[in-house]
């Protein structure tokens, strides 16, 4: 039986064509998927029902030769453990409540109908993403929650170490219900200035995987700090993950510098492969030829748009996984 060619990629080794997996490749863009979702009364009542989830999860490796699967959920499910009018009561804390054990449940139906030599990964979304939508409430610029890192650090360090400590436990979850990767989504890097980024972003997520590491959970970690610009050099190599996920604005000089170092992912822009054509593949081929070399798997730098033609996302797959090293 082969090892997941994801996992060896993640182990530092070189492939003769990277893994691929595409960030959201389980959602609206998929037929399937928006017929699987009428069927649930909500979005969280979907996230909740393990045997759907499970199927989202697996429907497109039925559709596409995607190397790895990614656990389908959300990442508002913490906030929701913790409870979260707890933020908005005035002198409390959030409380470290019972972690959503239904995540755990899709993980083990996914892996009992996964192939073997296709990887599953288990995610979270990062301690300040998941932050900044318990502040706002809603999706917004992100201004009020930076403004409060500033007037009242305290507070928003505070919520910002119960969260780490949270998708730790989650995460260790997840590892023990069959995950053979794991990533932490901080979708919500961007526009940090460095000292912020570092306590908000980098030193949280280094937390996270010394507490898994001290839970004994040894699963390679995927970093992925969205809009982090030259920052990502830094993350890279202070946040302890074991790859660095890349988003749309990575150079290639950027990518080949943190390769050095360790295995990393990304960067196509989903809007390019919303748009196809020649140009894309174009694009495919220059991030092969850059990139291609060291340990890298190829993905998204942010997830599938939801009108992203079908044909355009086989054609990339066909494109990659055509691809051979010289």
């Amino acid at each position: 039986m082969s090892e997941p060619r994801l996992l060896r990629s993640l182990a530092g080794e070189t492939l003769d064509r990277p893994p691929i997996w595409f960030m959201r490749q389980a959602g609206r863009f998929l037929p399937e998927y928006r017929a699987l979702r009428a069927q649930a009364p909500d979005f969280m009542a979907f996230c909740r029902n393990s045997e759907m989830a499970a199927e989202a999860t697996l429907q497109p490796l039925h559709r596409f030769a995607f190397d790895a699967a990614i656990v389908f959920a959300d990442i508002l499910l913490i906030p929701e453990a913790l409870g979260q009018k707890v933020w908005f009561e005035a002198g409390e804390g959030p409380r470290l409540g019972e972690l959503p054990s239904y995540v755990g449940e899709t993980l083990e139906r996914v892996r009992e109908g996964l192939e073997p030599d296709r990887a599953l990964i288990g995610f979270a979304g990062g301690p300040w993403t998941v932050a900044t939508y318990m502040i706002e409430g809603r999706s917004s610029d992100r201004s009020r929650p930076r403004s409060l890192a500033y007037s009242e650090p305290a507070r928003i360090q505070g919520l910002v170490d119960v969260l780490a400590e949270a998708t730790a436990r989650y995460l260790a979850m997840q590892a023990r219900a069959g995950a053979q990767a794991l990533k932490i989504f901080e979708s919500w890097a961007e526009q940090l200035p460095e000292p912020l980024f570092d306590r908000l972003v980098t030193r949280p997520h280094a937390t996270i995987i010394r507490r898994l590491r001290e839970m004994g959970v040894t699963l390679p970690v995927i970093g992925f700090p969205r809009g982090a610009g030259a920052l990502v050099d830094v993350y890279a190599d202070k946040a302890g993950c074991s790859a660095v996920a890349l988003d749309v604005q990575a150079s290639a000089e950027q990518g080949r510098r943190i390769q050095k170092k360790k295995p990393i992912q990304g960067a196509l822009d989903p809007l390019l492969l919303r748009a196809g054509g020649e140009a894309l593949e174009r694009r495919i081929d220059e991030m092969l030829k850059a990139w291609g070399e060291g340990p890298y798997i190829f993905n998204l730098g942010h997830g599938i748009l939801p009108d992203t033609p079908i044909e355009h996302v086989q054609r990339a797959v066909d494109r990659v996984t055509g691809y051979r090293r010289a």
